[in-house]
């Protein structure tokens, strides 16, 4: 599935519409501290017109003997300014932090409230991910808040521009246009110049990414032996002074054609600005005009091009764009997640275990080939624990993705008592499953498993059963902080665990769930770490602990398997066996060939599977 962002309409229109866009996310910061940063930018951008206005008020003071208030006038004046500065920073760090926040937090439930996975596995949409996710890596790199509080910034140095110009006007309106549009001139030599320079820059990108590298791994130890024993050095060198001027090269070029423009830039403020200056000098020398509005007048022009002229945050907006562009692309890409649908026609629940059907079930990956499941038609009945076994990429954890709402069948459809799965209020909830890629979450012990029903308050003894019944005792008599302990090394205090009782944490997280809302276990090679004494003992106590409960196990190791209700058989994505151990044995077929082929090696002292498992 191939994703484009829209460049539709023209470029005026779109740009207008993007710093819209940028200004509806600023009451993400919260009025009362974008109130107050408001007004510390405004108090900045009228610094100008209000130096002007008390410069001229001291002169005429001083005429009359009474310079005191002007005087002190200006210093509140010139100090406000100082003290805006310094204040700006830290509030545009909160407005930053929560306007991102705002975003990211957005964007992710977006992510996670698609009710299938399919469409976030497509490369192009993994990318407009990784962009809408504004964590810069580069200064061309920018997020939705620089793009925000840069067109906030924008129009609050257009009211200090307005202040300025009507200091200006005082002496007269012809002035006004003489240094106006020299300015607005000054700013947009200046924007072409920044954008100019961004757009070779990000050009290069690539090329910057690959020199980093090379750099880094000059100087990490593990690559640094193959270095020195193959001889590698030269040729690093080469490869990293390679991308670095093919990225730089560019760069430096332009950086040589902005000194031209900064010779532009002074010729269209030195001409405007002197003649602007010399009438009005001039006419003061004439008495046209009080020598002290004269003075505010020099001053508020000056004011009006060093108002303009910062022009550099430019590049805030144009790094921004790429993520508000990205984030409406992703509109289209992800589309409307099930649970965002209507009440209205979605199907209640049974509270206990519903009849599960495959109907002619179908599915083929994105651009795949051929189809994994061909024509399934499957019926898992209410509280059965069913056993999925079958060769590598017969299509097994597909279908219990399919079953979980993961993916959408390609053709056919999944019902539970009688309605489609997707119509289903809430389906995932009632399903539990471990993966056979879980996730290791830093985090401590109780967090790891109370994850299992995020949505609940956390249950104490439902938390210990869980464990309980995943074997995880032992572990947590040996944690030192016990359930409290972060079962992460990345964490102040954490310890790590192996492999074997991640997965008891994994499955005892499953086990939660099923303490709550789930009726539908899935478990999919639970027990790969375990080894087999540990593996038999856990699904005893497992059969013991799951009634009421339906159970669909995948596991490589048959001898587990034989203890289900029924076991079905997946051969080239089509269910080609099913019964119990005791009739697929006599029915001597494709089960027991593999079930005696693994015992067989088991006798013998060998691994037990009949063929290495992955995930299908």
């Amino acid at each position: 599935m191939g994703v484009r962002v829209s460049t539709g309409g023209s470029v005026l229109a779109r740009r207008f519409e993007e710093r819209i866009a940028f200004l509806r996310r600023l009451p993400d910061a919260g009025w009362r501290v974008l109130s107050a940063y408001t007004a510390v930018r405004l108090l900045s951008a009228l610094v100008p017109a209000g130096t002007a206005l008390a410069t001229e008020a001291l002169l005429n003071g001083a005429v009359r003997d009474a310079i005191l208030l002007p005087l002190l006038a200006l210093s509140g004046i010139l100090l406000a300014g100082q003290l805006g500065t310094v204040a700006e920073p830290p509030f545009r760090a909160v407005l930053e932090g929560r306007i991102n926040g705002a975003h990211r937090s957005r964007l992710a439930a977006r992510v996670a409230g698609a009710g299938t996975i399919s469409r976030l596995e497509d490369a192009a949409v993994q990318d407009l991910v990784r962009t809408a996710t504004a964590d810069p890596m580069d200064w061309v790199e920018k997020t939705p808040a620089d793009g925000a509080l840069t067109e906030l910034s924008l129009l609050i140095r257009f009211v200090g521009l307005f202040s300025a110009a009507a200091v200006v006007a005082r002496w007269s309106l012809w002035l006004v246009p003489l240094i106006v549009l020299p300015a607005m001139l000054v700013r947009l030599i200046t924007v072409r110049q920044w954008v100019t320079h961004y757009r070779i820059w990000t050009a290069g990108i690539s090329h910057s990414r690959r020199y980093l590298y090379w750099g880094e791994v000059s100087t990490t130890a593990a690559e640094g032996k193959e270095l020195r024993v193959f001889g590698l050095a030269r040729w690093l060198i080469g490869k990293h002074q390679g991308h670095m001027h093919q990225h730089l090269d560019p760069v430096w070029a332009d950086d040589a054609r902005s000194a031209r423009v900064v010779r532009l830039r002074l010729v269209v403020t030195a001409l405007p600005l002197g003649t602007a200056y010399l009438v009005v000098g001039m006419g003061a020398a004439r008495g046209e005009g009080a020598v002290s509005l004269a003075a505010a007048v020099l001053a508020a022009a000056w004011g009006i091009f060093t108002t303009m002229g910062q022009a550099g945050d430019a590049v805030n907006t144009e790094g921004a764009r790429p993520v508000l562009r990205a984030d409406r692309a992703l509109d289209d890409a992800l589309g409307r997640p099930p649970a965002a649908a209507p009440e209205t026609g979605r199907s209640p629940v049974a509270p206990g275990a519903p009849l599960i059907r495959f109907e002619h079930v179908s599915f083929r990956y994105p651009g795949a080939d051929r189809p994994v499941l061909t024509d399934v038609h499957l019926e898992i009945r209410p509280g059965e624990m069913l056993a999925l076994v079958g060769m590598n990429g017969a299509g097994k954890s597909t279908l219990t993705n399919l079953l979980a709402g993961l993916y959408p069948p390609t053709s056919g459809r999944i019902t539970a008592d009688g309605a489609g799965i997707e119509t289903i209020d809430r389906w995932q909830r009632r399903i539990s499953v471990v993966f056979q890629d879980f996730v290791r979450y830093p985090l401590s012990l109780r967090d790891n498993i109370v994850l299992g029903q995020a949505t609940a308050v956390p249950d104490e003894e439902k938390m210990r059963m869980a464990a309980h019944d995943a074997g995880l005792d032992p572990v947590v008599e040996r944690l030192a902080r016990g359930w409290d302990t972060p079962i992460s090394v990345t964490v102040d205090g954490g310890v790590d665990l192996s492999g074997g009782q991640w997965q008891q944490v994994a499955l005892a997280r499953a086990l939660y769930a099923v303490r709550h809302d789930a009726r539908i276990l899935v478990l999919d090679e639970p027990t790969a770490h375990l080894d087999v004494r540990t593996e038999a003992q856990l699904f005893q106590k497992l059969i013991g602990r799951t009634d009421g409960i339906t159970t669909l196990l995948i596991s490589h190791r048959l001898s587990t398997v034989r203890q289900a209700d029924r076991i079905i058989l997946l051969d080239g994505g089509r269910v080609t066996e099913s019964g119990t151990h005791d009739e697929l044995m006599a029915g001597d077929g494709r089960y027991a060939e593999m079930y005696r082929l693994q015992a067989e090696r088991f006798n013998r002292g060998l691994a037990d599977w009949a063929e290495p498992e992955a995930a299908s």
